[in-house]
């Protein structure tokens, strides 16, 4: 599609499956009902393909042990797909000449059959990354195009609604995968299940998407709309526009420190956000000894009262017509429940309904500064110039892509110790606990003995100084330390041999782990607070009288200029 040429070129010229699986624009602004839709599949697509991205989340241990892989490798696994989505979300900048519908629309078909077919039959770790990685290129398109859509679709006196509704696809996304999870793991176990569960929604809302999406002409989504009032003004202006002039340098015109930083602050508020998509499964089980199914059903309260938030506070800034102060609030309390989160990492006897107090609160405030937020991104970069919005949430989508790439990538050298209690942490605790009595009683044997043993079971001297050694320090009679030493001749020697191995690794990765998700979370900490100074270089007023007065001196000139153009002098 060519911006400049007029709204019948639009129309195709193939009949009923030409406009069904290409022309998607509208030439009048959509009624209520219509529009309504529109902005409800955007929505549930992002849901979708959020959900279709995290999912190797939620099993990622049984993906680590699966293939091989190294808590380092897999988290460089996930760093290069931000880091090819990041490149993509500038792809993605084209929707301001292409339009936006299709990339959805076909987005959606790739990866429906990636994750349905392609990531659950992956032969190797090799190909499971590359196709992940195809997997975060294309959600990288989507996550400029979408909310092009949205902020298409919804004037400003709507937007927080809107964008509230809009961020619950990432929100959303991570709440079914942590609800389909957590009762799914147990009576499907196998990790490929979840893809394939995943996949299956991911194409039925393709279906949804191809004949029930559409997006506006260039003439009608380049001008700004305050309130749907504009309509009609918004229509008239929209037959005179020369949609080619407001694109032109469109980078230049968005590379700007009001677009650059703030969304370079809402990335690095965000780092918490993808750590918890990410590691939280990981770190719950890990740390805490928490089920899989446990540490998912905990992401659950967090999705949902982030969800929550997101749509309340959407509300009440719409209502109120102000953004900045819940960013400032939705911070300060971020910063705070971070700090607490932090706080639990020496507690490993940590309760679960703890956790759940403390993610939940935090959820909400993240959600109170996020909503808010992305409208303000939006009328940020209407004031610039409202033609180019999907090139200006291109450049958010870059940088927080670049930003969270960045901070995956250092994650490994900051908790350097995982990789043992990842990769035998597991196994390690579980022959523990079922050879508690026999291990204690091995502690006792000096290691001399114990080769001795291992080398020759008949040895009968080695067994006699065994016995005595045994005898001594748990202060018991010979008889009964001949009893527990036949105990420890049950243990199968794999079993042994796997513990001699890695127990002593895993019990010192145990030990300073904790202290290194610490720093890991004062990183986080360090990103909200970075986050409070830049929401000074955004639009928005601070007071709700005053947005008022704006919006006011608003409605009068879009009356003035209506009345222009039905007198002929427009």
């Amino acid at each position: 599609m060519t911006a400049g040429v007029t709204d019948t070129e639009y129309r195709p010229a193939n009949g009923a499956l030409t406009r069904l699986l290409w022309h998607r624009q509208l030439d009048h602004y959509p009624a209520t009902a219509r529009r309504m839709t529109c902005l409800a599949i955007a929505v549930l697509a992002t849901i979708v393909l959020y959900y279709e991205l995290y999912v190797p989340g939620a099993v990622s241990p049984a993906i680590m042990a699966h293939f091989g892989l190294s808590f380092s490798t897999y988290v460089y696994i996930t760093a290069l797909g931000n880091l090819i989505g990041a490149f993509a979300s500038l792809v993605a900048g084209l929707a301001d000449r292409w339009g936006r519908a299709n990339l959805v629309v076909y987005g959606l078909a790739v990866t429906g059959l990636l994750v349905l077919f392609g990531l659950p039959n992956a032969p190797n770790g090799a190909v499971f990354a590359v196709l992940f990685v195809l997997v975060a290129f294309v959600e990288g398109i989507i996550l400029v195009a979408t909310p092009a859509l949205v902020r298409d679709f919804s004037p400003q006196l709507g937007r927080a609604s809107a964008m509230g509704f809009w961020t619950l696809g990432p929100v959303v996304g991570s709440l079914v995968l942590a609800e389909v999870s957590s009762h799914t793991v147990g009576s499907l176990p196998a990790w490929q299940d979840q893809f394939v569960i995943c996949g299956i929604v991911g194409l039925v809302m393709f279906v949804v998407a191809l004949f029930g999406l559409k997006e506006l002409s260039p003439r009608l989504r380049d001008q700004l709309m305050v309130s749907m009032r504009d309509r009609a003004l918004v229509e008239a202006r929209a037959r005179g526009v020369d949609a080619d002039e407001g694109l032109r340098h469109p980078w230049r015109q968005m590379l700007h420190l009001d677009i650059i930083g703030s969304a370079f602050a809402i990335a690095v508020f965000l780092i918490l956000y993808y750590t918890a998509v990410g590691f939280f499964t990981i770190y719950f089980t890990t740390i805490f000894g928490f089920s899989l199914a446990d540490a998912n059903g905990l992401g659950n309260w967090f999705w949902a009262f982030d969800a929550a938030a997101l749509i309340l506070v959407g509300i009440a800034s719409d209502a109120l017509r102000v953004r900045k102060p819940f960013m400032v609030v939705g911070g300060i309390g971020a910063i705070v429940m971070t700090l607490i989160f932090a706080s639990r990492t020496s507690h490993p006897d940590t309760g679960y309904y703890t956790f759940v107090w403390i993610i939940s609160l935090l959820a909400v405030f993240m959600g109170i500064a996020y909503a808010p937020w992305m409208a303000s991104f939006t009328e940020t970069v209407e004031r610039r110039n409202p033609a180019l919005t999907a090139t200006g949430l291109a450049v958010w989508g870059w940088i927080v892509r670049i930003v969270v790439a960045l901070s995956v990538g250092v994650l490994p050298f900051v908790v350097n110790s995982m990789s043992p209690l990842v990769e035998h942490g597991t196994q390690v605790a579980e022959l523990s606990a079922k050879y508690a009595p026999q291990l204690h009683t091995l502690a006792a044997i000096d290691p001399a003995t114990q080769a001795a043993l291992s080398a020759n079971p008949a040895d009968a001297a080695a067994g006699a100084r065994a016995v005595g050694e045994i005898a001594t320090a748990e202060k018991i009679s010979p008889a009964e330390a001949t009893a527990r030493l036949r105990q420890v001749a049950t243990v199968p020697p794999a079993d042994l041999a796997f513990l001699k191995e890695h127990g002593q690794e895993v019990a010192q990765a145990a030990e300073v782990t904790p202290g290194q998700w610490q720093n890991w979370w004062w990183v986080c900490v360090g990103g909200e607070v970075v986050f409070l100074p830049l929401i000074l270089v955004m639009a928005g007023r601070w007071s709700p009288r005053r947005a008022k007065e704006d919006i006011d001196r608003h409605e009068a000139e879009v009356q003035r200029q209506l009345a222009a153009l039905r007198d002929g002098r427009g």
